[in-house]
């Protein structure tokens, strides 16, 4: 598996954010987390991340834990995007994807080719090479989110963690950019509020509830009428879509 967590368990005081949590992902896959808020889905990826240590249990790359990895070697093949990222400097959309080549580069190396390109094809990507030149400030909040998606790709990761990317976009852009994620052939982890979008674009599913996994599988084999009443406390219908096979989620209201 390219990426995996055994037992993870991450609490705040007594309240347990991440109680015994174990998934994988094979390489080039795409799993999505669901769960309502408070679940511990953005706990979950800063545990995959490496950027919280767990209180017990570990996450494994390719069998190695992280946290035998250090900083700057994770960082150029694992990227986050978190749901809150900001960025407050007044700086242009090029500088900002330019920080995704950090972890490439040392102190004293020069900007080359091969950050120029990657930069350029990260921007390419999300569909903002034509603002690279804009002030950050300027941008819509959709259009923020998809510059902190291209500085990810700008890393060149191997692994891609992403928590809510599709906040603030319209649904042309939310899908969009989740069939982008879906082609990017990178090992994916990406909590997600639209169940639908999660079974349309995801391989593997992993459902929490506070804290822990209650369902874990494919779309078709996980997502039901008892699940979304017991975890997300909706009544629904489920069937498949006629335009992807995938399970579609109808809300009785």
């Amino acid at each position: 598996m390219s990426i995996s967590a055994q037992n993870l368990c991450w609490s705040v005081g007594k309240i347990n954010i991440v109680n015994d949590v174990s998934l994988s992902v094979p390489p080039g896959k795409v799993l999505g987390l669901l769960g309502p808020n408070g679940s511990g889905k953005s706990s979950l990826l800063r545990l995959l991340a490496g950027l919280r240590r767990p209180a017990s249990g570990q996450v494994l790359l390719e069998g190695r834990d992280i946290q035998a990895i250090g900083r700057r070697a994770l960082a150029r093949r694992m990227a986050l995007v978190e749901q809150h990222a900001t960025t407050e400097a007044n700086v242009r959309v090029r500088d900002v994807v330019t920080l995704g080549r950090i972890p490439h580069r040392s102190p004293l190396s020069g900007w080359t080719v091969v950050d120029e390109e990657a930069v350029i094809a990260a921007l390419d990507r999300v569909g903002m090479w034509g603002r690279a030149d804009r002030n950050w400030h300027s941008l819509s909040g959709g259009e923020r989110q998809r510059v902190h998606l291209a500085r990810a790709l700008a890393q060149s990761p191997r692994e891609l963690l992403l928590d809510e990317p599709t906040n603030h976009l319209d649904i042309q852009h939310q899908i969009a950019l989740l069939k982008l994620v879906g082609e990017l052939a990178l090992t994916t982890v990406v909590a997600l509020h639209d169940i639908n979008h999660a079974a349309m674009f995801c391989d593997q599913l992993l459902v929490l509830d506070a804290g822990k996994v209650v369902a874990q599988g494919a779309p078709e084999d996980i997502l039901s009428e008892t699940l979304m009443r017991d975890v997300f406390r909706v009544e629904a219908r489920i069937d498949s879509s006629p335009h992807h096979g995938r399970p579609h989620v109808h809300y009785l209201i």
